[in-house]
């Protein structure tokens, strides 16, 4: 198992590296510069600020420089927030959209699980239908476009909850961004739990646990979940990614103050940075979730383990 870890580590390094330098390069060649205005700047000032954060060096130099500066911890300085550096910012926005990713990654694969099992064993019934044709129509809205949806429905015209903004220790300001972010996940999982949950009953030993007169309840906790988990547990990365990326529109969309509202306006203003650093720390938790998802893998079929 060890050994098995040290592996995809070194395999999620260069990884990171390959990220790291196509952003770096993507931010570089996009038209503009971080110090573009409407007004010219002076060629002289603008020398002085360039030689400041070293963009008068080469292109490889420059992503040397900050590469070997993330290593270390130091994300390096904000072209646009000038007071602050990239750590600070992060540091600041990061507990609002941790804090997003996981109360909907907690609320989507517990009940995405739940409502796939109820349809598998309520196959080809109304309520099987139902609940299809709800995940369905998860899957395929977006959350930008579920969004305003549930804003118009819960604050707008029943006043239950806020529409946006956040307000520290309130939840109520967390349960319409949550829900938007959740939904989709929860289609998601439900779909691929019901299809497993069905071919695991399908298997000849359920039907054997069955002749001998198990119960329900023991055949599926006992016989037919474990296996069942299997497809789920590989839906947990991508479900992931799906929660991260899309905090970052829900954020802006929300004003909840995460770090989608830094990330485009970092983008937007070129501010290298900013992008590089919000860019790199998606990536890093992306790529150790699916580290972990590989080694859940192996708690449920030992049969995996290399």
């Amino acid at each position: 198992m060890i050994w098995y870890i040290l592996r995809r580590l070194t395999i999620a390094i260069p990884t990171l590296l390959f990220i790291a330098l196509v952003s770096f390069w993507l931010m570089h060649i996009a038209p503009g510069g971080p110090f573009d205005m409407e007004r010219p700047m002076p060629e002289v000032v603008r020398a002085n600020i360039e030689a400041k954060f070293h963009l008068d060096e080469p292109f490889l130099v420059q992503f040397w420089i900050y590469i070997t500066n993330f290593a270390q911890g130091d994300l390096g300085p904000s072209f646009v927030y000038q007071d602050f550096t990239v750590t600070q910012l992060v540091a600041q926005s990061w507990p609002v959209s941790a804090l997003l990713g996981v109360l909907s990654f907690c609320i989507s694969v517990p009940l995405g699980m739940l409502l796939g099992t109820i349809a598998a064993l309520k196959r080809n019934s109304r309520l099987d239908y139902g609940l299809m044709a709800l995940s369905m129509t998860g899957v395929v809205v977006p959350a930008f476009v579920l969004a305003p949806v549930l804003v118009t429905i819960f604050a707008i015209h029943l006043g239950w909850l806020p529409a946006g903004g956040w307000e520290g220790g309130q939840l109520a300001f967390l349960v319409l961004p949550v829900l938007s972010l959740a939904i989709g996940s929860i289609a998601s999982i439900a779909r691929v739990m019901r299809g497993a949950m069905i071919e695991t009953l399908n298997q000849p030993y359920i039907r054997t646990a069955k002749a001998k007169g198990l119960s329900t309840a023991y055949i599926l906790f006992h016989h037919a979940l474990r296996p069942s988990l299997i497809p789920v547990v590989a839906m947990l990365g991508p479900a992931f990614v799906s929660v991260v990326t899309g905090s970052v529109i829900i954020d802006i969309f929300f004003g909840t103050g995460g770090m989608g509202q830094h990330f485009v306006s970092g983008a937007l203003n070129r501010d290298y940075g900013l992008v590089m650093g919000i860019t790199l720390i998606v990536a890093s938790l992306t790529i150790f979730f699916n580290l972990v998802v590989d080694l859940l893998y192996t708690v449920i079929d030992p049969r995996i383990r290399v």
